[in-house]
């Protein structure tokens, strides 16, 4: 009798176990860029927890098919990737499911110039050269829709790499303006001169940047764990636009960061009402597929209804 009273009270504490076993999941440029606040600031106020799932730490990428890869390859049950990556990984063939709304603006996206530099608007980059990422990426996009706005014909768009390259590029003047985002551009402000936000040179501002992903058989097997990653994320949204100076402070944490340094970039995404609470706006994902297309990303805009599942957000 006392063995089998052992064996079943092995037999719970090995289920309660399983049922507490902490996640992980994916988000593009965690701890680099501020897709990933609202993760921070869950895990630190304990929102995944009180909806039902233990995340206890995300695993980083440096975006695109990696984060996509992440989820589906190295079995986490979520990711936050870029539209186009999903959109892709979806045309592929691999089994992707868009579950909530991530960054639903371009807001943390700005063009930068040396203090001394001659280029002090857009019309001076005629015969200059403007940094992006990579081929195809949302800078790439972003830098040729403001081009073509502006009707300028002689600027020569230059393929530069990351933010860190892109800060050498142009402080060894190889380039004559390169790309910024948050909170990279609030830590080095000092050192460059704005030129341009991509926000207010698009012909619509509301252009979702990233989304939720999952697998479908992740989502069938584990609805509820998927409904708490993301309303814990929900929450940790909500908490940010309620108590921007204290999300400041754990993300910086989290980022390794200076408090001030975040507090500023954060203040400036609260303002632009940056993150989404995890509706899909279909308005902004047809506007970042238009400009998908703009770059031959994609050819047609993707059918919303056999891609996007919305049953996980709360009601």
């Amino acid at each position: 009798m006392n063995v089998l009273k052992k064996v079943g009270l092995s037999a719970v504490i090995a289920m309660c176990a399983s049922l507490a076993q902490a996640e992980q999941i994916s988000v593009t440029h965690w701890g680099v860029l501020l897709y990933g606040a609202p993760y921070a600031v869950a895990m630190e106020k304990g929102y995944f927890k009180n909806a039902g799932v233990d995340v206890d730490g995300v695993v980083t990428s440096k975006g695109g098919g990696t984060t996509v890869r992440n989820v589906i390859q190295g079995g986490l049950p979520y990711g936050e990737v870029s539209l186009g990556a999903a959109i892709a990984a979806a045309r592929e063939g691999l089994d992707i499911v868009i579950v909530n709304s991530g960054a639903q603006n371009l807001a943390d996206l700005v063009w930068v110039t040396l203090p001394d530099s001659e280029v002090k608007t857009l019309k001076d980059l005629q015969g200059k050269k403007l940094a992006y990422t990579s081929p195809k990426s949302v800078t790439d996009m972003v830098t040729t829709m403001v081009v073509d706005a502006q009707n300028l014909k002689d600027v020569n768009r230059v393929a530069v790499g990351g933010i860190g390259a892109q800060m050498t590029a142009l402080q060894q003047k190889g380039v004559d303006a390169a790309f910024l985002g948050e909170p990279i551009y609030s830590k080095n402000k000092d050192k460059f001169r704005v030129l341009f936000f991509a926000k207010d040179y698009l012909p619509d501002p509301n252009m979702t940047q990233t989304v939720g992903i999952t697998t479908s058989e992740f989502a069938k097997a584990n609805p509820q764990k998927l409904k708490a990653i993301i309303e814990g994320r929900r929450q940790g949204v909500e908490f940010i636009y309620k108590n921007p100076k204290e999300a400041a402070a754990i993300v910086a944490k989290v980022y390794d960061m200076d408090p001030l340094v975040m507090q500023q970039a954060m203040e400036n995404l609260v303002a632009a009402k940056y993150w989404s609470p995890g509706e899909i706006d279909i308005k902004g994902v047809n506007n970042m597929s238009q400009g998908l297309k703009l770059m031959g990303v994609i050819q047609d805009t993707p059918e919303w209804g056999k891609l996007i599942d919305t049953q996980y957000l709360q009601k």
